[in-house]
């Protein structure tokens, strides 16, 4: 059976108001959503005066079971708006099961004229919803929406966070029991801030008392509307009697913040680089852009078009994971770019070229729910693609292609980012609280945080020489348009790509070079591209008429991927490896003992590197992990995916496997 995630199912009443065809329920009141949403919500939580109060650089973070249609979310934005300072931030994190389609979204919010300018911003960005964590950024940074796609269970114990107000609004308890459990509870009290408030608009007694035994003080206050009573209540810590949740292991917990001046440096200008010091940036943070070239985007990130390529797997690994939430965040950041010359959302068909290849793709067509993709036989892939293919393939009708300077253009010209181009870090140290980066004598920057963004080129430092990266060389070829050509209109992808037209030229690749430290395109590597073009369709070969160019004077680009063992990225905080080595010794012997020591921390050095052909999805995201980690936010993946990508898991690796 094909799992459908199933968007909600609704009825809509003769007033045009959304009812749950599932829960037989209501998403908010028959007389006024938003009076009962300010008085329920934001005015139990204090969330006015609570806005007010937050410094210039201050944030506060709501948590929330059942999105539903965003009328929540949107009346704190906007109170949020009145009352807090220019600097402060609102994150707001909502679990959600059943989320609702885009048109019905569209229908239910426009319920709300008042909201228009703020759920006009939301439905922008509301694409790419897919199961797991999808982080939303709105208002350049200043409010971000994680939304937790699943079920309350699954999802909340995976989150990190802190939660300063909880919004807890389900469907009546009667209509949906299993929003209501002590186990749900338990995972809000693990979440909660200290001093963390609560309100819900239910005053079932059963409730009350499962919260009570949470560790939350809950007491009933007058209603509104045809609700008599209702609850509110705050986090008085974690019962007694009940045995605490686990802490992190020590090599995963988070860093201490560092005081002081909101300072930082990133080198390396790519996706990554220029990812992070836009998450950064977005913060508070003033950034210095190290970049040894003239420009961003000069190496790997520079070629004239990337595909938004989601090779998944269908048991749910912290890879998947990790490609489903970044496909989410990358393709609503390119709501901003230019369609058409930036970006194009022209779908990707990969295409089933082998026994292996289609059993693979069968798997993940039965995996993974529609919109995300979908198996096309092969004289449907052909109409899809709008050239001869000889295979069917999955579909997955939000990708597309990018160009990646765009992406990169866009995100370091972002304020309180400063490039400083020609700038070749070969050296870093560390004088009191600041990290000084050098090229040889000559001081370049100095910041209290440094993020080491340049790939494979981060071995150079003594810091980071043990993280096990890999550079593999790839080369790209550039196909004129042909007026035949002009057919094609989507990615299609076997062991290589070729995407349509950017600017009259096709971008076809790329080769797998492990042993080559040279750059210099070939014509050996063209013609193997060409051979991967063939596999992909000898009618858009033909329509190409390339034997009409010399293969020595195909045109291309080559550059440095780089991967590490695991094909998972690296991103966040780095250690001391001697200090590590030392601290953990005992895990040699016993890996399951967990000496309760604090991780060894090069204190402001952290990393975002390793994402290999996948970039394009798993940078952007990364950068918002790395700034989650520095500025103690909750996390916008899963923990356990935040503790894959993590640097220390070699170090970790090595001691248990006793090969340090």
């Amino acid at each position: 059976m094909k799992p459908v995630l199933p968007h909600a199912q609704l009825d809509w009443d003769d007033h045009g108001r959304p009812r749950s065809r599932v829960f037989d329920d209501v998403y908010f009141s028959d007389q006024s959503g938003l009076d009962e949403t300010r008085y329920v919500f934001l005015e139990q939580n204090r969330l006015a005066e609570r806005f007010a109060a937050l410094p210039a650089d201050g944030r506060l973070v709501i948590g929330e079971t059942g999105f539903g249609t965003g009328l929540n979310f949107l009346c704190a934005w906007q109170l949020f708006e009145q009352h807090a300072a220019a600097g402060a931030r609102l994150h707001f994190v909502s679990v959600e099961k059943y989320p609702l389609s885009p048109p019905d979204l569209q229908r239910a919010l426009a319920l709300w004229p008042e909201l228009k300018p703020l759920a006009d911003q939301l439905l922008k960005h509301y694409v790419a919803i897919h199961q797991g964590f999808q982080r939303i950024t709105l208002a350049n940074g200043r409010v971000t929406l994680t939304l937790l796609i699943g079920d309350a269970l699954e999802q909340l114990p995976q989150l990190d966070a802190q939660i300063d107000a909880w919004f807890l609004d389900g469907f009546a308890p009667a209509k949906n029991p299993e929003m209501w459990t002590a186990e749900l509870f338990a995972e809000l009290a693990r979440l909660a801030a200290p001093g963390s408030t609560i309100s819900t608009f239910t005053s079932t007694g059963w409730v009350r008392r499962l919260l009570n035994a949470a560790g939350f003080k809950m007491k009933r206050t007058p209603g509104i509307g045809h609700k008599w009573e209702i609850l509110r209540g705050e986090f008085l810590g974690w019962p007694q009697d009940v045995a605490p949740p686990a802490p992190d292991k020590p090599w995963f917990a988070r860093p201490a913040p560092l005081p002081g001046e909101r300072r930082a440096m990133v080198i390396g200008a790519g996706l990554a680089g220029c990812a992070t010091a836009a998450s950064l940036a977005a913060r508070g943070w003033h950034v210095s852009l190290l970049e040894r070239h003239a420009a961003v985007a000069q190496e790997a990130s520079g070629n004239p078009q990337g595909v938004l390529y989601l090779k998944l797997s269908a048991h749910g690994t912290a890879l998947s994971q990790l490609i489903i939430s970044g496909f989410g965040y990358t393709r609503r950041l390119l709501e901003s770019l230019q369609r058409g010359t930036e970006w194009d959302g022209c779908g990707v068909l990969q295409l089933a070229f082998n026994a292996k290849e289609a059993e693979r793709h069968a798997q993940l067509a039965t995996a993974f729910p529609d919109d995300l993709l979908h198996w096309l036989d092969q004289p449907e892939a052909q109409k899809q693609a709008g050239v001869g293919v000889a295979h069917g393939g999955l579909f997955y009708p939000e990708g597309g292609w990018v160009h990646p300077p765009a992406l990169c253009q866009a995100q370091a010209t972002q304020p309180n980012i400063e490039l400083l181009s020609h700038r070749d870090v070969l050296q870093l140290r560390k004088v009191d609280d600041q990290w000084q980066a050098f090229d040889g004598e000559r001081l370049l920057a100095s910041a209290a945080v440094v993020v080491l963004a340049g790939a494979a080129e981060i071995k150079r430092f003594a810091q980071s020489a043990e993280l096990p990266l890999k550079r593999i060389r790839g080369q790209i070829t550039r196909l004129a348009e042909t007026a035949e050509s002009q057919t094609l209109n989507t990615v299609v992808c076997a062991e290589g790509y070729v995407a349509p037209a950017r600017l009259g030229e096709h971008t076809l690749g790329a080769s797998f070079d492990f042993n080559s430290d040279d750059l210099t395109p070939t014509t050996a590597e063209h013609l193997g591209n060409l051979a991967m073009l063939e596999e992909i369709s000898t009618d858009l070969l033909a329509r190409l008429h390339l034997g009409d160019v010399p293969p020595e004077q195909l045109q291309g680009r080559a550059a440095f991927r780089c991967t590490s063992p695991d094909y998972l990225p690296i991103v966040g905080p780095l250690a001391d490896r001697e200090a590590f080595n030392l601290a953990y010794a005992a895990l040699a012997k016993d890996a399951r003992q967990v000496p309760d020591i604090p991780c060894p921390w090069l204190d402001g050095l952290y990393v975002n590197s390793g994402h290999g052909s996948r970039g394009l999805i798993t940078a952007p995201l990364s950068g918002e992990l790395l700034a989650a980690w520095l500025d103690n936010e909750p996390l916008p993946l899963p923990r356990s995916v935040a503790e894959a990508c993590h640097p220390n898991r070699f170090a970790l690796r090595s001691l248990i496997r006793g090969t340090r």
